[in-house]
């Protein structure tokens, strides 16, 4: 195993053992539950969007390590941006799983860790199952 996938192993199992932004955000204005049945990942993701902002994120649920400590890296890559770059985001992080052209000039900070998911097929739907969530919840909100 190669340092950069011992780097992002633990990233991962970082993200998986002390989830960031893990609990229910009370008050939010946007509440979307999803998951994933193929391997039973569900999560329920709530987020505070004020004027076009998610000014809060959090997120509950079961699931694989990919699957949580994706949400714990999206949570906190979300807070404090714009709907807009929010879902770019979203978008590309989803070419990333696909193995698609992405924008690599765009910071995904911890994300990059899930960039080894894309080898693994069956894995892609528990990466990006908390990305799906917030652009339900972003689309149905605005």
């Amino acid at each position: 195993m190669s340092n950069l996938d011992q780097l992002y192993r633990s990233v991962i199992m970082d993200h998986y053992k002390k989830p960031r932004n893990k609990g229910q955000l009370e008050g939010s204005n946007v509440a979307i539950d999803m998951n994933n049945p193929t391997c039973g990942d569900r999560i329920h993701l709530t987020l505070q969007v004020d004027d076009n902002i998610v000014t809060d994120a959090k997120f509950e649920g079961e699931g694989c390590s990919i699957s949580m400590s994706s949400a714990s890296m999206m949570t906190q890559l979300i807070k404090g941006k714009t709907t807009e770059e929010a879902l770019a985001f979203a978008q590309t992080f989803s070419e990333m799983m696909l193995g698609q052209e992405h924008d690599e000039d765009m910071d995904l900070g911890d994300i990059e860790a899930l960039s080894g998911v894309a080898q693994f097929p069956a894995r892609i739907k528990c990466a990006t199952l908390a990305w799906k969530a917030m652009e339900k919840g972003i689309n149905k909100e605005g």
